[in-house]
């Protein structure tokens, strides 16, 4: 399996030391992903929590909403780095097999922040919640995101 190029996993250790400000900078990170595209900026990364904010601007629908499948993305991005952090990166990978989210406010601008809380921890499989509000601080969607653990071969 062919990791993306720009990424510079954390160590054992350096999960254990950097603060989570520090370690979602290292995530920030990976061009060419769909997460840069759409403009997803990790604030802290844990291996039982994330958070990151995306803006609204560039990701509506023709309604002038933020996209729904935008909130599902970052949902996603959310929980697979998340499990991503509570893996060996030599020998595993992990990804998203089943995402389902409840979108229960509209949002036509600012930034949406997204929080991801581990709910399960097996050797091959990992759920997540997840909670994105806007700036006010209001629920805008509500999902939950399942990823599978893949061993490498390596």
């Amino acid at each position: 399996m062919t990791l993306h190029p720009d990424l510079l996993f954390p160590t054992a250790h350096e999960l254990d030391t950097l603060t989570p400000e520090a370690l979602a900078g290292r995530m920030n990170a990976l061009q060419g992903t769909l997460g840069a595209r759409i403009g997803i900026e990790f604030l802290q990364a844990g291996r039982e929590r994330l958070v990151a904010r995306m803006p609204v601007e560039g990701n509506r629908q023709p309604a002038g909403r933020l996209h729904g499948g935008a909130n599902l993305a970052l949902a996603e991005e959310l929980a697979s780095v998340g499990s991503w952090l509570n893996l060996d990166p030599t020998r595993q990978v992990a990804v998203g097999v089943d995402l389902s989210g409840t979108h229960v406010r509209g949002v036509t601008d600012g930034w949406v922040t997204g929080e991801a809380t581990l709910a399960y921890r097996g050797r091959s499989m990992m759920v997540w919640t997840v909670e994105i509000r806007d700036e006010r601080d209001r629920v805008t969607s509500l999902a939950r995101c399942t990823c599978n653990v893949i061993a490498t071969g390596a």
